[in-house]
């Protein structure tokens, strides 16, 4: 078909892979990349920096995506540790469940994951946006600076412990907030965030059903009296 490269790797090295999308599709004409076979591979697709649709046919590793710049990522299958970490630009989307760390320190773009994600989730975000579609485990959005992240199922524990500026906006229930991290009120711009980052990652919920997760910003400044109790 015009326009679209086909690659198996039950035939073809993944190291040919992302040799032709780094150094050869830029001047090909090539608008999409289909991959089939994933079976598990780690580092499919990382550090791209062109405008292409990629659909990545089964389960894949770790770190697919990383570093992402303009590439339209798709999974049809569920994604190893540190799905779309350092993404710049662009989109992936997991069609299947994500497993620790999806979305560590992305800077932009847009992850969005179909089933649950594990531990992690979105630790240290710096910018990007993450909608996931189940639940998220504890301890995700630990430090996260910038950014949104949505879940539309349950949180575990230590949600946005030692959180910035990033904000959190849950559906269902939450285990425990971590330090620093408490509810607030939603306001209209909330309401508009949310509805704005479902419709972008193909989910159908109320934004009125959702909780905003922020910082309380006690942890900015040392303070010699909290006695290291926050």
């Amino acid at each position: 078909m015009e326009g679209v490269k086909q690659f198996d790797l039950a035939v073809t090295p993944l190291r040919e892979v992302n040799r032709y999308l780094h150094h050869d599709v830029a001047a090909s004409g090539v608008e999409r990349v289909k991959i089939l076979n994933a079976d598990g591979a780690h580092s499919i697709a990382v550090g791209l920096n062109v405008p292409l649709d990629i659909e990545v046919d089964g389960h894949c590793g770790y770190y697919l995506g990383g570093m992402n710049q303009l590439a339209r990522i798709t999974v049809q299958g569920n994604a190893g540790p540190g799905v779309g970490e350092n993404m710049m630009s662009g989109s992936i989307r997991v069609k299947g469940f994500a497993s620790t760390a999806a979305g560590a320190s992305a800077h932009g773009g847009l992850l969005a994951i179909q089933g649950d994600a594990a531990l992690r989730c979105g630790i240290s975000l710096k910018g990007g946006d993450i909608v996931v579609g189940g639940s998220v485990g504890s301890f995700s959005a630990f430090m996260a600076q910038a950014g949104r992240i949505v879940v539309c199922g349950d949180a575990g524990d230590g949600l946005g412990d030692s959180l910035y500026e990033a904000v959190i906006y849950v559906r269902g229930s939450v285990r425990s907030l971590g330090t620093d991290a408490r509810f607030e009120p939603m306001q209209a711009s909330d309401y508009e965030a949310v509805r704005e980052l479902l419709d972008a990652a193909g989910f159908e919920h109320d934004p009125r059903d959702f909780k905003r997760v922020a910082s309380a910003k006690s942890l900015y400044h040392w303070n010699v009296d909290a006695n290291q109790e926050y």
